[in-house]
């Protein structure tokens, strides 16, 4: 799948956007993009026709095309704990390269990660480039605000009572917010995740 993440980004689509079409998760993208993961033969058949392009192709055994350049800068404004809440660090630590298309899905940062209570799909060091916006829609990971200084990254599953901040990561336990809680506190949505990548450190 070494053409995955080229093919996607050719034709302007962040991860999440791509999931949607294809009927999967957006971390399940992530996974494909990484290496962490790969999909069964019918659905790799699948993006083949999505993106019009031989099997070869998408492997990358034949070339694939050319990208946008990746020469707009965004900050990885800090780190977001895959873990328990921890206080939000508002200082520029780096920069991420992005190319025009997905600079124009709105304004959008990086953010570091760090703690494992989102892998396999998130581990630390990983870098999260993250739409802002205050609204999420259910099962989607987002980046919260629990408290005035603590943020974390989560899959949000909303509830009729609250919602809940789920990892990924069967080792850690949900976060459960009521509605009240979510009032008080607050939990608030900073953005969501629209892609993911790895890194090797």
């Amino acid at each position: 799948m070494k053409n995955l993440a080229f093919l996607r980004k050719k034709s302007g689509l962040t991860q999440m956007q791509f999931a949607k079409k294809i009927g999967v998760s957006t971390s399940t993208v992530a996974m494909w993009e990484t290496g962490r993961r790969k999909p069964d033969y019918p659905t790799i058949m699948k993006i083949c026709r999505f993106f019009g392009v031989e099997f070869e192709q998408l492997l990358g055994v034949a070339p694939a095309g050319r990208l946008p350049d990746e020469d707009i800068q965004i900050p990885v404004a800090g780190y977001v704990r895959g873990g328990q809440p921890a206080q939000a660090r508002q200082e520029i630590i780096g920069y991420e390269l992005v190319n025009s298309q997905l600079a124009a899905k709105g304004e959008i940062f990086a953010l570091k990660v760090k703690g494992h209570s989102m892998e396999p799909k998130m581990s630390p060091g990983d870098v999260v480039i993250v739409r802002r916006t205050p609204v999420a829609e259910n099962g989607q990971t987002v980046v919260a605000m629990v408290g005035r200084e603590e943020a974390t990254v989560k899959k949000i599953v909303f509830q009729k009572d609250g919602i809940t901040l789920v990892p990924t990561n069967p080792d850690y336990m949900p976060m459960y917010y009521t509605a009240r809680e979510c009032e008080s506190l607050p939990v608030t949505i900073l953005g969501v995740v629209i892609e993911l990548r790895c890194k090797y450190e």
